[in-house]
């Protein structure tokens, strides 16, 4: 499995903030402007929450198993994929949903603050992006914790 890049979902956040923005602004002259829904910052909160979790979970139960501590429960290599796979997945859709959001944002901050519905759109905007960026700093947290120490040596001799 390969690692998660950080060229590659900073590319995807600028890609897709560049691309909202635009459309923001041509989906404005038509007089509407889709709204940020108030629930976007609290999902992907919910998300980077679970992958935290999950990663400390999985982080105190390889140590308690490298450590050899009685009763302790190691972690089923199959689990701990489906953990990765899923963080990497988070990671790349929050990059383009960070970017989505920061791009209707910047729109919105560049040139509607002083309309009470927009300044409001804008805040959600802000805090999706932020919660967005959680998810990501947690799912690559989660993929370090999940790293095996034989993959850090590989990655030594190739580079």
């Amino acid at each position: 499995m390969s690692q998660l890049r950080i060229r590659v979902l900073v590319g995807l956040f600028l890609a897709a903030g560049v691309i909202s923005w635009a459309g923001a602004r041509l989906w404005d002259t038509m007089g509407t402007l889709p709204s940020v829904p108030v629930a976007a910052p609290i999902v992907l909160g919910l998300i980077a929450a679970v992958l935290a979790a999950t990663a400390l979970s999985m982080r105190s139960r390889l140590r308690a198993q490298r450590e050899r501590r009685p009763g302790a429960t190691g972690v089923n290599p199959l689990m701990a994929a489906r953990a990765v796979v899923f963080g990497q997945a988070s990671a790349l859709v929050s990059a383009l949903i960070s970017g989505m959001y920061g791009g209707v944002g910047l729109f919105l901050a560049m040139n509607e603050l002083d309309v009470p519905p927009r300044r409001d759109q804008a805040i959600y905007a802000g805090a999706s992006v932020v919660a967005g960026v959680a998810v990501i700093a947690a799912a690559l947290f989660l993929e370090r914790v999940c790293r095996l120490p034989d993959d850090e040596d590989e990655d030594r001799l190739t580079a």
